[in-house]
């Protein structure tokens, strides 16, 4: 639990040190905020609303694989984020911003099972 925390961060903190500027984009009362890796890949996508993080956030790593992807509402972290590492994605509920749960599952995984 303490990696995935540990990553979560890390994810989020990646975007302020990009050499490459962030853009911002305007959608309605949403401003469409896109952060990117020093090699122009993106980093972080997702909107503010009343300058809070709101709405679906997704995270990439430098190759532009998605590895991380959840919801802000009004600046808080809450339900269901996904965090992928390898062939692991970690689920982690949120409740006002601190963890409530986390599974673990890879990707390899059967979804359905004819037993």
């Amino acid at each position: 639990m303490k990696k995935i925390l540990i990553l979560a961060v890390m994810a989020l903190s990646l975007g302020a040190y990009a050499q490459v500027d962030p853009t911002f984009v305007k959608d309605g009362d949403k401003i469409k905020a896109t952060y990117f890796h020093a090699n122009g890949e993106k980093s972080q996508e997702g909107y503010f609303v009343n300058e809070k993080l709101d709405g679906q956030w997704k995270m990439f790593n430098e190759k532009g694989e998605k590895i991380a992807m959840g919801n802000y509402d009004n600046g808080v972290r809450t339900g269901k984020w996904l965090f992928w590492e390898g062939d692991v994605i970690n689920e982690v509920n949120f409740d006002n911003n601190r963890i409530a749960s986390v599974t673990q599952a890879s990707a390899k995984d059967p979804v359905v099972s004819n037993k």
